[in-house]
């Protein structure tokens, strides 16, 4: 017995746990939404049998994975898959295409007394079925938030029922000082993540005026061309107050992220190198000397806030804007004009998010 493609749809909504039996190196590639990676055969038992395959065909394939996953190993890939069961009971199985993986791992858990479903088709066309929710998405009606950097447009985004945030997908806020500590998605998790959250959004869509790439992931061409012809809300804010904003998601908080994730000390150090690198590779457009007078700058404001300044970063980070983002948004916004697509609201950040709640009803 297997799941149907149409439920399972449903139940990745819903986030039901996933036991996904392929190998860590296709798993590290793109996974579905809700998935853990619990092996039937290593990365090295893979390449093996994959090997056999091609020189003696399925048979002997077979053979020999039965050889490499058998007795200890194959009681500890068992237990591993019946540990996770006890913690999720309703969770399911699926392989790359449903097939003889899937199956195997099916059939053993049988053998000690768990019976669970697959995934019919397996992650082959689960993936299809997601990739195909974001194409229908791109003929739904869709606002464009824009803004100059600061203006929170993500935030205005998150408070929004039918808002799709582009780079919490991505793991990026996607400029040059946009990584977070975690690793940026891949293109298929990407994917993946925001097929998920448009499976419960059938009318109409916020999204956040995003440059096609954002960190490791590219929106996908029809979800993008749709972005561009979309009519968009702007929001003007006065450099104050976005600089307070900037201080809050690329110091503050990207502090914090890295010292939960490795501690005070060296969260701090990955901080420092993290912003030090995002403003070298800013260094071609800024030419070399902005760009060493902002190092310098930035470097005394490290120290600054060192010693619990961390306002001191608003002596870089304000020329920052005035002289580099701002004039490079401004000069995306003239050619966005030329495209004609329609700005149906300009305001400040009260008045977009109540702009984007009336569009939406």
């Amino acid at each position: 017995m297997s799941a149907t493609t149409p439920a399972v749809l449903g139940l990745i909504k819903e986030g039901r746990p996933l036991i996904d039996v392929r190998a860590p190196v296709e798993f590290a590639q793109g996974a579905l939404p809700g998935a853990v990676n619990l092996p039937l055969m290593v990365d090295d038992e893979r390449r093996q049998v994959g090997i056999a395959y091609k020189k003696h065909g399925q048979a002997a394939a077979i053979e020999l994975g039965e050889r490499l996953v058998s007795g200890e190993v194959k009681q500890a890939r068992i237990a591993a898959w019946q540990a996770y069961l006890a913690e999720y009971p309703n969770a399911l199985i699926y392989c790359f295409r449903g097939g003889l993986r899937s199956q195997i791992a099916q059939q053993w858990l049988e053998d000690a007394g768990i019976y669970r479903p697959r995934l019919e088709g397996g992650w082959k066309a689960m993936r299809q079925a997601l990739c195909e929710r974001i194409d229908t998405a791109a003929l739904q009606p869709m606002l464009v938030v824009a803004g100059l950097t600061g203006c929170a447009k993500t935030t205005l985004i998150n408070q929004l029922d039918n808002g799709v945030d582009l780079e919490a997908y991505a793991h990026h806020k996607g400029s040059a000082f946009g990584r977070r500590p975690e690793e940026p998605a891949t293109q298929i998790n990407f994917e993946h993540a925001l097929a998920k959250r448009l499976i419960g959004l059938t009318e109409r869509l916020v999204i956040e005026d995003e440059s096609r790439q954002i960190g490791n992931a590219n929106i996908p061409l029809n979800f993008w061309r749709a972005q561009q012809q979309a009519p968009r809300i702007r929001i003007e804010m006065p450099l104050d107050w976005r600089l307070a904003q900037i201080q809050q998601d690329y110091i503050i908080d990207l502090e914090q992220a890295y010292a939960a994730r490795h501690g005070a000390y060296q969260g701090w150090q990955l901080m420092q190198a993290q912003l030090s690198n995002a403003l070298i590779r800013l260094g071609k457009r800024l030419g070399n000397a902005r760009l060493q007078r902002l190092q310098r700058l930035q470097v005394l404001a490290f120290k600054e806030h060192a010693q619990g300044n961390p306002q001191a970063h608003e002596a870089w980070l304000a020329p920052l804007l005035t002289e580099y983002y701002d004039p490079l948004y401004r000069h995306h916004l003239e050619k966005q004009r030329a495209a004609a697509p329609p700005e149906i609201h300009v305001g400040d950040w009260g008045s977009c998010l109540e702009a984007a709640r009336q569009w939406s009803r």
